[in-house]
């Protein structure tokens, strides 16, 4: 039966396979939809590990899956957070494999103000909890800043009034760090501002400054937005130079504020809390240098009138040493007599000891002559054994040397044979080369071709004689 002619109900319908319904349904969300913007509140946001960040939007009733690619993630002016109310654009697209379809979102913002505040509320108890916000934890700013870094646009009247006030209070160097204040990207370029700063090195070509001011003029709170970035607050909280922020007016508060070392209302403000007034601090100096000259010669007023006080109780000078004055006087009078009196005490004293008489120095010298020689007597033994001693060793030496003498060589057959110059020849050239040769035996000395006189009767035996101690013994060559 043909299928146009069959009666069952449904018949009649095209059939599709998966994969063509699925392209088909695609195409279709693709073209009827196109581009659209949706709000709702962010539910699970993961960033995969390929760098894609896929969430979902919600309202009371359905769920819809976004996803924006590794790519499109710099272009989103806020990065989509748990329970933030936003506002997703993009173009809606569908799965063929799954048969689902998303919103590939390439914008997102915050849906309102209140979306806004609730998010910043949400930042500021995380980083309160992680004690970021401590009094404890942050910095005194210096007195008298040498160079101050300046975190701001250098367009527009911020720089030009924190300029003009430090001018106008005390001049001080500024680095200052150009940056976007407003917009897509401004939080990031803060922050490396700051953390560039804090990377100088002190006293090196470009010097680390001494105190930081990271500065905005006023406006919405999408303008701040910037500041209320955790990457900003983050990077606020880190820096070892003390910080001032000064970010739009006296009503407007952003994250950052809550970080730095101090908060100053305006720009301008931040100025005057970084530097003294110089005028000011010059009267101050001068008041403080008149006031120690008043306390040092008020001091020396009140010693110089205790010692008045002290000095009328001590005694009159000359009453305090009339005594003594007195005492000397007497001693100077006695002295003479006393002198007298001690001469003809020692005149008598030598009287009565007698006149000195050869009789007495003979005595002395007789007693002291028989001190000498029982104490010659007493020594004569010692000494002899020392001379002995001595005696024995000189003829040992004496022995030791005549052992050891060329001359006890020579009596064993040798011979010494010396050139005309009297060196001693140790081989047969220089024999050869010498023009006369003199052979010394044991018994004498010869000359070849030279008549030999008669020896010499060999003489008695004796002790080796001593030589002075300057002059060597004679020693010749064993050969």
């Amino acid at each position: 039966m043909d299928l146009l002619d069959d009666p069952t109900p449904g018949r009649n319908v095209p059939e599709f396979s998966v994969s063509d319904l699925a392209t088909r349904v695609k195409r279709l969300i693709e073209q009827e939809l196109g581009y659209v913007r949706v709000k709702g509140e962010v539910g699970r946001v993961v960033l995969a590990r390929s760098g894609h960040l896929y969430f979902d939007l919600k309202d009371d009733r359905s769920v819809l899956s976004c996803m924006t690619w590794k790519g499109q993630i710099a272009g989103l002016d806020v990065r989509p957070e748990e329970g933030m109310e936003i506002v997703a654009e993009g173009t809606m697209t569908a799965s063929g494999f799954q048969s689902k379809f998303a919103l590939n979102a390439t914008r997102v913002h915050v849906a309102g103000e209140g979306a806004l505040m609730a998010m910043l509320e949400r930042r500021k108890k995380a980083l309160a909890a992680e004690g970021l916000f401590d009094e404890g934890r942050k910095q005194r700013l210096p007195y008298l800043p040498e160079i101050i870094g300046v975190v701001t646009s250098p367009q527009g009247a911020v720089i030009r009034d924190i300029l003009h006030r430090l001018r106008d209070r005390f001049p001080r160097k500024v680095l200052v760090w150009p940056v976007l204040v407003q917009g897509k990207g401004s939080a990031e370029q803060v922050a490396r501002a700051v953390e560039g700063f804090n990377a100088l090195t002190p006293g090196g070509a470009l010097p680390r400054p001494d105190l930081l001011i990271v500065a905005r003029g006023g406006g919405s709170i999408e303008d701040l937005w910037g500041f209320n970035e955790e990457v900003v607050a983050r990077a606020a909280a880190a820096s070892a130079i003390p910080l001032i922020s000064a970010v739009g007016h006296e009503t407007d508060t952003t994250l950052i504020d809550f970080v730095a070392d101090r908060r100053a209302p305006t720009p301008t403000a931040a100025a005057e809390m970084a530097v003294p007034v110089r005028r000011d601090l010059m009267a101050w100096v001068s008041e403080q240098g008149a006031r120690m000259t008043g306390a040092v010669g008020g001091r020396i007023d009140q010693r110089r009138q205790r010692l008045t006080d002290l000095a009328r109780a001590l005694p009159d000078r000359d009453r305090l040493f009339e005594v003594q004055r007195q005492r000397l006087d007497r001693a100077e009078a006695d002295l003479p007599r006393a002198l007298m009196a001690g001469i003809q005490a020692r005149r008598l004293d030598l009287s009565s000891k007698g006149a000195l008489r050869p009789s007495l120095l003979t005595a002395q010298l007789a007693r002291a002559s028989d001190r000498l020689t029982a104490r010659a007597e007493a020594l004569a033994p010692a000494l002899t054994r020392r001379l002995s001693r001595l005696s024995d060793r000189l003829d040992a030496q004496g022995r030791l040397l005549e052992t050891l003498s060329h001359r006890a060589t020579l009596t064993r057959g040798y011979a010494i044979v010396r050139d005309e110059a009297g060196a001693v020849l140790t081989s047969a050239a220089a024999a050869r080369a010498a023009s006369a040769l003199e052979i010394e035996f044991a018994d004498d000395r010869i000359t070849p071709g030279v008549a030999a006189a008669p020896a010499p009767k060999p003489a008695a035996k004796s002790a080796p004689r001593r030589k002075p101690k300057d002059t060597p013994p004679e020693q010749g060559t064993l050969l």
